[in-house]
């Protein structure tokens, strides 16, 4: 390892991330918490592109400017899940915290110290030990292609983000999806660290051991990530599927997980046809407001990002969230997972 003694680790699985993993390096070299407090651990799970190459040439770069100690090893597992497990059996017994980032986000210089800030006035205030503490979740920096504006500006509708990880919170609370949480290291050892079953929700399945185990589990909007998101329609698709899918899986696991928000899509496909049947001029109101609400969405994130074809793309993008990830919820009754294809 090192002859440091960092205090907190950033650990991030990769998987062909060449286009982004430089750049969420470079972002956690810049940290102002002092290099020998912190560590970076990339676990590849196979990269067949340019990113090994790019991680190795970082670790040069850091070593020849005493930045923090990066280290770079094979992930067989492949999935985060098995990845984030491997890294506790990797990291010095000196970290005592884990940040759980991934290969296509960044951060702003002063993150870390912030993280750990907020880490120490928050455990004063909860009456059970701190487990996990999440940040707030920003949309990358850059020019956005027009069907990632388009994204950008369903998640950040509150028809989007539901009260999930991308939801634009305010103020620290706890919760029961912290986004890119910041961990303690013993609480992860006590509930045997992440589930390999999960391919996706790995981090909300924790989360709810956590909280069964007489752990807090917060927030705190006083940092961000920033991270790359869908940048196709049908990758758009594929992710709301995707979510739903793993989410029926968690919620299967973990009951009290369950949002009544999630399934008002069926609620409300079963109610119409309900009325269809009963009276066809009513059947017709709740499409009809459920259309209207996607289009104010539209024009209110077009007045936002000052885009016009936000007006019919934003609904768009809400249509298909809520689609496909009713579709996922189903779909997760009764098939197993397997890889993601929407990256």
């Amino acid at each position: 390892m090192s002859d440091r003694n960092p205090l907190i680790a950033s650990v991030i699985p990769v998987l062909n991330e060449e286009k982004f993993i430089g750049s969420c390096i470079d972002s956690l070299m810049k940290q102002s918490l002092p290099p020998s407090q912190h560590m970076i651990l990339i676990l590849d799970g196979g990269s067949t592109d340019s990113t090994r190459l790019i991680v190795e040439n970082a670790i040069r770069k850091s070593e020849q400017s005493n930045g923090p100690v990066i280290e770079l090893h094979d992930n067989p597992g492949k999935y985060v899940a098995e990845a984030r497990n491997l890294a506790m059996s990797l990291l010095p017994k000196s970290v005592e915290f884990t940040v759980e980032l991934i290969g296509h986000c960044t951060v702003e210089p002063s993150h870390l110290q912030v993280r750990m800030d907020e880490w120490t006035r928050l455990s004063k205030l909860f009456p059970k030990p701190l487990a996990a503490l999440g940040v707030r979740v920003m949309s990358r920096e850059g020019v956005h292609g027009t069907s990632e504006s388009w994204i950008e500006g369903a998640l950040s509708s509150p028809f989007g983000s539901g009260n999930g990880q991308f939801e634009s919170f305010t103020e620290s609370s706890e919760t029961k999806v912290p986004a890119f949480a910041m961990h303690s290291r013993s609480a992860l050892t006590r509930v045997n660290g992440w589930d390999p079953e999960f391919i996706t929700s790995q981090d909300s399945d924790l989360s709810m051991r956590l909280l069964e185990h007489d752990y807090a589990v917060a927030r705190t909007p006083k940092t961000y990530v920033r991270m790359a998101k869908r940048s196709k329609l049908t990758h758009w698709w594929k992710m709301g599927h995707r979510y739903g899918f793993w989410r029926m899986k968690t919620v299967r696991k973990h009951p009290t997980r369950a949002s009544v928000r999630e399934f008002l899509p069926w609620f409300g496909l079963v109610m119409t046809l309900c009325l269809m049947l009963w009276k066809p001029n009513v059947g017709i109101a709740l499409p009809s407001l459920y259309l209207f609400v996607l289009l104010v969405e539209g024009l209110r994130s077009s007045f936002k990002t000052k885009r016009i074809t936000a007006i019919f793309g934003v609904p768009l993008c809400l249509l298909m969230l809520h689609t496909s990830f009713s579709i996922g919820l189903i779909d997760g009754l009764f098939r197993k997972g397997r890889a993601p294809t929407d990256r």
